[in-house]
């Protein structure tokens, strides 16, 4: 990651630039660095990296992600294929007589250019939704999921071919998946490569297809996968599990299988960073005199002394019973917030304790209809509440 260039600088415009702007500087730099216009050295991968900046940046998800972290924010979040999937490319040149350079671009980005489409393919990445729990995210959990993917035919081992025959060599396109045409452009000539419509890409035909995959070679099936979710692990994470996904063709590698994590909002606990927030209702008395109360957190009790004086809204810290550190060892922090429950209704004994009170504390004792000392800190606990 480190040796990638800065987006922006790649495109030269500014970080504020405006999809317009955005467009017009990509339009201008794909059309210079086009391999079908540009034959030096280097400008195919220039192109390449022009335009994964374009789709980044074009995409106001990606972008923020990339604004805030950079390219970790994007590789360690997006697969290749999930990087460029949504970016139109057919709206940046179809619109102006280049029909077909919007394709070529991703077979430029994929490999497609220049090598057999029949030869071995990498397989598909899937995409699964998981969603735990708070506590399963603090403890970590284990959970077995069912994925439909598209497998290699175990009968005919993927070439689609009944066993005891062989599949032959396409008659239209030679044996290299694709078709080549000419088109002009008001910007010169371009070669469209596009699939073969008679192999569909594989490079070779099936006179007697196998029975079971009938003469496609992929058969769907559903595969139970483990997934380890390690213990602090954040929402909207994205777990990779490398050569789950689709299978490859024509021997290729199978592609990757990317869990998306969801965490459960709680009822009790709110979580910042590797820390916890939680509420704790404490009475008047405790607030005043002092106490040692009992705090739950997220896997035990434990004690927490209050100080005499506390006022609603006095937060405790409470060291080390935060959530996990998912890459490391200890824990972040309890923090406990403080609210002074104020009772509402009181005896005749209860308030003349109260108004004694007022007296020592050198306060007008209150009549009946006045607000004493305890209704003054009522009213200051509801305004701070």
């Amino acid at each position: 990651m480190a040796d990638k260039r800065d987006y922006y600088e790649i495109l030269g415009v500014n970080k504020d630039v405006k999809e317009d702007e955005l467009k017009k500087a990509y339009r201008k730099l794909a059309l210079k660095y086009h391999p079908d216009r540009n034959k030096e050295a280097g400008a195919e991968e220039t192109f390449k990296e022009i335009s994964e900046a374009y789709a980044v940046l074009s995409d106001q998800e990606k972008r923020t992600k990339y604004d805030q972290f950079g390219h970790a924010g994007v590789d360690g979040r997006w697969s290749q294929e999930d990087i460029f999937r949504g970016a139109n490319f057919e709206d940046m040149f179809g619109g102006s007589g280049g029909g077909g350079f919007g394709d070529s671009i991703f077979d430029i980005i994929f490999g497609g250019r220049g090598r057999r489409r029949g030869g071995p393919q990498r397989g598909s990445d899937l995409r699964y939704s998981m969603t735990i729990s708070f506590e399963e995210a603090f403890h970590g959990m284990e959970q077995k999921i069912s994925i439909p993917r598209t497998e290699n035919c175990s009968v005919c081992k993927g070439s689609g071919a009944k066993p005891g025959t062989e599949a032959k060599t396409c008659g239209t396109c030679r044996g290299s998946g694709q078709t080549t045409s000419a088109q002009n452009t008001p910007f010169g000539q371009f070669m469209t490569t596009s699939t073969c419509p008679t192999c569909r890409g594989r490079g070779k035909v099936v006179d007697v297809p196998c029975t079971k995959c009938h003469g496609s070679g992929r058969v769907q099936k559903k595969r139970k996968i483990k997934i380890k979710v390690p213990a602090g692990i954040e929402s909207n994470s994205r777990m990779r599990v490398g050569r789950e996904g689709e299978h490859g063709t024509a021997g290729g590698p199978p592609g990757d299988l990317f869990v998306d994590i969801y965490i459960k909002p709680h009822k009790t606990f709110k979580r910042v960073g590797n820390d916890i927030l939680v509420e704790n209702d404490i009475s008047f008395t405790q607030a005043a005199l002092g106490d040692e109360i009992i705090v739950s957190t997220v896997d035990e009790k434990v004690k927490l002394k209050v100080p005499a004086g506390t006022q609603t809204g006095a937060t405790f810290r409470v060291r080390g019973k935060g959530m996990p550190y998912m890459h490391g060892h200890g824990q972040g922090d309890l923090h406990v917030r403080m609210n002074v429950k104020v009772p509402k209704k009181l005896s005749l004994k209860q308030k003349e304790v109260l108004r004694e009170f007022a007296r020592l504390s050198g306060e007008k004792p209150a009549k009946e209809n006045e607000k004493g000392l305890f209704e003054k800190v009522v009213d200051g606990v509801k305004e701070k509440i």
